[in-house]
């Protein structure tokens, strides 16, 4: 079973989406930087196999998915969305919540503010906040994120795109060392080769790092929310051999995972892109835990 592409207007802004599977609970998979919805096409149709409705949706400003005329790019925006695109989208209490990265985040917000509309969270490549609040200063990681406070720069834009964004096949193969990405690196790249979607998708890091001049009153308790505790069960997933954020913060994740069915599991051979890297082992978990 292939994902179709369709589209629903939410929030103002006209998102595409990919889906699989005609009925059952809604399984919500949101992807993160640099990415795009193409990342969940083999875990799409195992959920649909599992009685799922499958739905990856483009994050806002990821072509084609709108841009936000307010520009508008903070995580908590985001995590609006996803309640809304629940809603949109015919879910209901027994609708999962999936996320990638900027989407593990996302996810954990929307399943704190929320948690009437998501029966289970699956995380992956970025811990839970207090794990990256504990982890996110050493010189180890700081080095690994280093391109984050780079996006900061005025000059991020030119410098990303420059040789067809050749910047976003250098990160993963820093994130991802050995995973041929080159049909993902495809999508990723018509996602964000249009100027004003690729300086949309900076926004996010900008809005995150400087998030004093960001804040939109409307979506700060969404924003608050991703450094909550779920309140339903949540698998964390992390590749042992992550270049964008290390192991050793994935492992700091696990006694904050005090919900009742919540754990963390570290899987072998895998970078950052560890859904992609693995694809068998990584959405057989999430179907266990999900089923």
């Amino acid at each position: 079973m292939e994902p179709t592409e369709h589209r629903v207007n939410v929030n103002g802004i006209d998102f595409a989406y990919l889906a699989c599977g005609d009925s059952g609970p809604l399984a919500l998979c949101l992807h993160g930087f640099p990415d795009s919805a193409q990342t969940w096409r083999h875990l799409l149709p195992e959920l649909a196999a599992a009685g799922f409705r499958g739905v990856a949706p483009w994050l806002r400003g990821y072509a084609p998915t709108a841009l936000d005329e307010k520009g508008r790019y903070q995580n908590g925006a985001s995590v609006a969305d996803a309640i809304a695109l629940h809603d949109a989208l015919g879910g209901d209490g027994s609708a999962v919540i999936i996320g990638h990265d900027w989407g593990a985040r996302i996810a954990t917000g929307a399943a704190v503010f929320a948690p009437d509309r998501w029966s289970k969270l699956v995380t992956a490549a970025v811990p839970p906040s207090g794990a990256v609040a504990q982890g996110f200063l050493t010189y180890r990681q700081l080095r690994r994120s280093w391109y984050m406070f780079f996006f900061q720069n005025p000059l991020a834009e030119l410098v990303v795109s420059m040789n067809d964004l050749d910047f976003i096949d250098r990160l993963w193969d820093d994130w991802s060392p050995g995973y041929d990405a080159s049909v993902d690196l495809a999508h990723v790249k018509d996602a964000l080769r249009d100027p004003s979607h690729l300086a949309a998708a900076l926004e996010y890091y900008r809005a995150t790092l400087n998030a004093a001049e960001h804040t939109v009153p409307e979506f700060q308790a969404h924003e608050d929310a991703i450094g909550g505790t779920p309140t339903q069960p949540h698998l964390y997933l992390h590749g042992e051999n992550d270049g964008c954020m290390g192991v050793e913060i994935a492992h700091m994740a696990a006694p904050l995972m005090t919900t009742p069915g919540s754990f963390v599991e570290i899987v072998d051979n895998a970078g950052h892109f560890l859904h992609l890297e693995q694809p068998e082992l990584v959405n057989r978990a999430i179907i266990d835990f999900v089923t």
